[in-house]
C-alpha cells in the first residue's frame, strides 16, 4: 500500500464562500444577479454544449472585464478576500490534522488572492495550492470600454438568453481591447483541476489509487471521476448533482469531522477499510464510531457536532442523495451560493 495524498477543493469542503460571486456583488452593479446568470451560462457551455477548449469555472474568466470596468484592483481583491473568508465549521482543525498525517493540497478555481487569504487564516502552506491567477492591474481600460461593458451587463441581466450572452462574450467583447484580460485568465476548473491532481501525483510520486479527492461542484467533475476510475477516493461534500454524479462517496454535514475520519482511515488502512466503515456507519453510526480504529481526538470531535450523514452513491440512491445533499448545501452555504454550479 503506497503513501496516501489528500487533495481538496476549497469553496464548499473548506470555506462557505464563493469568492468570485461575492466580488461581483461587491463591485458590479446588480453583481450577484449578473454572476448567477453568467454561472448558469457557464454550466450550459460545459455540461450541455460541451464547447471545445472551454472548461468548468470559466465564469471567473468571463467576469474579469466587468470587475475591471467597475474599478476593482489587485489591492481591492486582496483586502476584500482577507476580510470575508468564512470557514466550514471544523475546517481549520481538519486541514491541520490531515496535513500532519499525510501530504495535503488544495486545488481551487478561486482567484489566488482568495486562496492566499484562506491559507493565512488556516495556516496552510500556499505552495501546496493550485488556483486561478489574476493580475487585474496589468491591463488598462478606456472609458469607452467601461461604458460598453456596463451596457453589456445591463443587457445580460435584462435578457439572460443563451444566444444573447454567447454573442456578447464571444463576439462583442472580443472586439474590445480589454478582451485581452479575459483571454489571459485561465481558471483552474474541470480539466484544470484534473491536471493539477496529475501534477501532484507525478511531482511527488503518488499512485493514482492513493488519491483522496474532495469536491462539491461542476468544477470538480473531472478530478472526482479521475480518482474514482483509478481506485482512489472520490468524495462529494455537500455536493450538487454535478459532483455527486462523478463521486463515489457523499458526505452531507454542517462540519468537516467526517472528512478527518475518512482521511485518517484511508491513510492508515486504505480504501477497503473506508468502504467497510461507511457501510457500518450507514447501518449504525454509533457502532461504527466505537468499533473502528478511529483516532481518539476525532471520536471526541465527532461527539461534539451535529451528526454527519454519509452514503456510498449508486444508481438506486442517486436522486435521494442529490436532494439531501442540496438541502445541506443550501443550509451551510446559503441558497444563493448553493444554487451555483
Amino acid at each position: 500500500m503506497g503513501k496516501k495524498v489528500f487533495i481538496s477543493d476549497c469553496e464548499g469542503p473548506i470555506s462557505i464562500n464563493d469568492n468570485a460571486y461575492e466580488l461581483a456583488g461587491h463591485y458590479i452593479e446588480d453583481g450577484e444577479k449578473f454572476f448567477t446568470i453568467v454561472s448558469k451560462y457557464d454550466d450550459i457551455l460545459v455540461d450541455e454544449v460541451k464547447r471545445e477548449d472551454y472548461y468548468a469555472g470559466g465564469t471567473l474568466k468571463l467576469i474579469v472585464p466587468f470587475l475591471k470596468a467597475y474599478g476593482a484592483t489587485n489591492k481591492d481583491i486582496v483586502e476584500f478576500s482577507k476580510e470575508n473568508v468564512l470557514l466550514i465549521p471544523g475546517a481549520k482543525d481538519t486541514l491541520q490534522y490531515i496535513k500532519s498525517i499525510m501530504p495535503s493540497f488544495i486545488v481551487s478555481t478561486s482567484y489566488s488572492q482568495y486562496i492566499q487569504a484562506l491559507c493565512d487564516l488556516i495556516e496552510f502552506p500556499f505552495e501546496n495550492t493550485y488556483s486561478t491567477s489574476l493580475d487585474i492591474d496589468e491591463y488598462s481600460i478606456t472609458n469607452e470600454d467601461k461604458e460598453k461593458l456596463m451596457e453589456y451587463r445591463s443587457t445580460i441581466i435584462e435578457n439572460p438568453d443563451f444566444e444573447v450572452i454567447d454573442q456578447i462574450f464571444w463576439d462583442e467583447i472580443l472586439d474590445l481591447p480589454i478582451h485581452e484580460i479575459m483571454k489571459n485568465v485561465n481558471p483552474v476548473g474541470g480539466e484544470g483541476k484534473k491536471e493539477a491532481v496529475l501534477d501532484i501525483a507525478i511531482k511527488y510520486g503518488f499512485q493514482n489509487s492513493d488519491i483522496m479527492y474532495v469536491g462539491d461542484s461542476i468544477t470538480d467533475v473531472e478530478p472526482l471521476r479521475f480518482a474514482k476510475e483509478r481506485g482512489g477516493l472520490a468524495i462529494s461534500f455537500n455536493g450538487n448533482e454535478f459532483a455527486i454524479r462523478d463521486a463515489e462517496i457523499a458526505i452531507m454535514a454542517d462540519n468537516t469531522v467526517m472528512i478527518s475520519i475518512i482521511a485518517d482511515l484511508f491513510n492508515r488502512f486504505g480504501k477497503e477499510e473506508v468502504i467497510n466503515f461507511i457501510n457500518s456507519y450507514m447501518d449504525n453510526h454509533e457502532n461504527a464510531i466505537n468499533n473502528y480504529s478511529i483516532n481518539r481526538g476525532l471520536k471526541e470531535a465527532f461527539n461534539q457536532v451535529n451528526l454527519p450523514k454519509i452514503a456510498i452513491i449508486n444508481s438506486e440512491n442517486f436522486e435521494n442523495i442529490v436532494n439531501e445533499s442540496k438541502t445541506f448545501r443550501n443550509l451551510v452555504r446559503g441558497e444563493a451560493i448553493g444554487a451555483l454550479g
